[in-house]
């Protein structure tokens, strides 16, 4: 279990405007190889009623460091806990992963609420 993001309230709820977070000190580990994993990961969302407390992001992103998972699933991994969180209007989280092995990757996850 990954540590809780928590949130507060957003003043501008009317009002759309982007939030962009960089996390440059991502790490995890390759579930395979247990290997450490290195990464960069950008988070864009538009809030609503909640925005995302950064110390409990920092927290967060820390909780991964000895965690085992693939690029693919943490990056959708922090998209859900970002939407489960905070009900974005629209979120996008890249996971921008260090060369390891002679292979970089870059993972792209998005949501956009369903406006029906």
């Amino acid at each position: 279990m990954s540590q809780k993001l928590e949130v507060f309230p957003n003043q501008y709820p009317g009002r759309e405007y982007e939030i962009n977070i960089t996390c440059p000190e991502f790490t995890a580990v390759c579930p395979r190889t247990g290997q450490p994993d290195f990464a960069t990961i950008r988070i864009t969302y538009v809030p609503d009623e909640s925005i995302i407390e950064l110390k409990s992001l920092k927290l967060y992103m820390f909780s991964y460091r000895d965690k085992g998972i693939f690029h693919e699933h943490v990056t959708n991994q922090i998209l859900d806990d970002i939407i489960g969180a905070c009900q974005p209007v629209r979120c996008e989280v890249v996971g921008d992963f260090s060369v390891r092995g002679g292979i970089k990757t870059v993972v792209r996850a998005s949501y956009e609420r369903d406006s029906s």
